[in-house]
């Protein structure tokens, strides 16, 4: 029976694509995706580009929760942070800076504006953990969108109405069709992946499974539990951050009401269903959240043969069928999605030799 991958050198062991299947589906997905870019229609465009945001907010999640082992509810009002600061640093440097050159400099400030705020944010995680931590963060998710909402800040905000969003320009590049928008969110979400898989290669990343796994025996072998939890925080408001600048260029009008704890939660629910802790759970679980209330939508629509009557009275549905999937995830497999397709692959390395 084979139950291991012969390591000749260094270099080997520390290949993170180390054998035929793990390249087939690498170099396959940037196929699918340059594909799907040239002929995919609107509709696929969208659901996708929806996929691409998500997923680059849930790989900030997984670095705080997964990685790290600190709850947060608050993690919507990181990508409402990201989405306002982008849309203000673009209207207030309109006519200053030349629109080449905006986006470029609106995304990196907006990321790091919410970083710092998630280094405030996580200021509890030092005295407090589990559940009280994470009503620390749904209380702070509350004041943001209480301070986008105000009257005061409506100049910059557009308070309860929202605002409408600027029209990125890479370098003289117009990002003006959601095509385009797909092939700048694609990029980002595969940079997002990439980053958090090498960051748990190196002393932080391994800081932070040292702190989720024990964190007063990591404070005894020397690691602080104050650089490294804040440090999470930061990084992790800064994955939302980006995501919600990508969401602000996406759509032309950004809601307060689009970043309330109902988005909380589907981020969270994404790294539980997709798999805590590793590297390929938030794609399985962007994917599982978008698309299955999609395909519950479509399935209805066709059952009710487009009848608006009955698509009242199944709507409701959507919701239950979501929860009991999730339910489902929680019980028969809580190590998430993407055990189950290492489950698959190692069954695929040992064929023929070994089945299961």
């Amino acid at each position: 029976m084979i139950n291991g991958n012969l390591k000749s050198s260094y270099g080997s062991d520390e290949r993170i694509v180390n054998n035929g299947y793990k390249q087939a589906f690498v170099y396959g997905s940037f196929l699918c995706l340059a594909a799907f870019a040239l002929f995919a229609n609107d509709y696929m465009i969208l659901i996708a580009c929806q996929v691409g945001i998500l997923l680059v907010a849930v790989v900030g999640i997984n670095i705080l929760t997964g990685y790290t082992g600190l709850i947060s509810l608050g993690h919507g009002a990181f990508v409402a942070i990201g989405a306002y600061a982008v849309t203000i640093l673009h209207n207030a440097m309109d006519g200053i800076v030349p629109d080449a050159l905006t986006a470029l400099i609106a995304i990196p400030v907006a990321v790091t504006i919410t970083a710092l705020i998630g280094i405030i944010v996580g200021l509890p995680s030092l005295r407090v953990k589990g559940l009280y931590l994470a009503v620390a963060t749904l209380a702070a998710s509350f004041i943001v969108i209480f301070i986008v909402e105000n009257e005061t800040f409506a100049g910059y905000t557009g308070g309860v109405v929202g605002i409408n969003t600027p029209v990125p320009n890479l370098l003289g590049w117009e990002l003006d069709t959601k095509r385009e928008m797909f092939i700048f969110i694609s990029v980002s979400a595969v940079l997002a992946l990439l980053a958090g898989q090498n960051l748990f290669r190196t002393r932080v990343g391994r800081a932070f499974i040292a702190i989720r796994d024990r964190d007063y025996s990591a404070e005894i072998l020397g690691i602080s539990l104050l650089r490294y939890k804040l440090m999470s925080f930061a990084l992790s408001a800064a994955y939302c951050g980006m995501a919600g600048a990508l969401f602000a260029y996406f759509y032309a009008r950004i809601l307060p009401e689009q970043f309330e704890l109902e988005l909380s939660l589907e981020l969270i629910a994404a790294v539980i269903v997709g798999g805590m802790g590793r590297t390929l759970g938030p794609l399985f679980g962007v994917i599982l959240i978008v698309l299955v209330p999609e395909l519950i939508k479509v399935t209805a629509s066709v059952v009710t043969n487009g009848d608006t009557a009955s698509t009242r009275i199944i709507a409701p549905l959507q919701e239950i069928i979501f929860g009991l999937l999730l339910i489902f995830f929680l019980l028969k497999e809580p190590l998430g999605i993407n055990h189950i397709v290492d489950r698959l692959i190692r069954a695929a390395n040992r064929w023929p030799f070994a089945r299961g």
